[in-house]
């Protein structure tokens, strides 16, 4: 998909969006309809990690043919060389399981916004004035909202996005806590309910999650 969205016109709309969906996949055939579903339900930030088999053949089949107001972006990327990659397949952002300055350094060449993945304070101050776009606070699980919180305090201008722990209920409370948005896969994309084809619970959880993100941007 061609796009003349800047790095920064791109950011803002990852931070409209909300919620970006984490899309780890067994089964690769299955990737559109999961889309389709999640989409559906008011997902529009997609990360089509390199976990899934043939991911960057994937990201450059499915860029030309998503709807036009759809973020298509690559995650678990490590190195500079699939940061490349999943660029010229089509990927509009890069989102990593760690801190790599060459792989902020190849991303932010083209013009395209990096969020690593960090999790101590430092690490995640480094990140950031390496030049980090969002910094992905990974893996949430164990630290909670409250972290947040407390990283707001003495960080109130880093942009934090926390993935793992975010569930369909809590996604709101990421926010108020002071997240720019949440990724969020497993409480998402229901494993079973994508192997059945029962794509309509993903429509479902998707509704929900939208739902609660902008609650919590309403101050409910």
């Amino acid at each position: 998909m061609t796009t003349t969205m800047t790095r920064e016109t791109t950011t803002g709309a990852i931070e409209a969006a909300g919620v970006v969906a984490v899309i780890r996949l067994n089964d690769p055939t299955r990737l559109r309809a999961v889309v389709d579903a999640i989409g559906a339900g008011g997902v529009r930030a997609l990360e089509v990690t390199m976990t899934v088999p043939g991911a960057v053949r994937l990201i450059a089949e499915l860029a030309p043919v998503i709807p036009a107001d759809f973020l298509l972006g690559a995650g678990t990327v490590t190195d500079a060389d699939t940061a490349v990659r999943v660029m010229e397949a089509g990927a509009r952002f890069v989102v990593g399981p760690v801190f790599r300055r060459d792989v902020i350094a190849a991303c932010h060449a083209r013009g395209v916004p990096v969020m690593p993945g960090c999790f101590s304070p430092t690490e995640i101050l480094d990140a950031w004035e390496a030049g980090a776009d969002i910094v992905k606070v990974f893996p949430a699980t164990v630290l909670g909202p409250s972290y947040f919180k407390d990283l707001r305090g003495p960080l109130p201008h880093v942009k934090l996005m926390p993935t793992g722990g975010v569930t369909l209920d809590n996604a709101g409370d990421w926010i108020r806590a002071g997240a720019v948005a949440v990724g969020v896969g497993t409480a998402l994309l229901d494993a079973k309910a994508i192997a059945s084809g029962n794509y309509d619970v993903l429509r479902a959880n998707a509704e929900r999650i939208v739902a609660n993100v902008a609650a919590a941007r309403k101050g409910a």
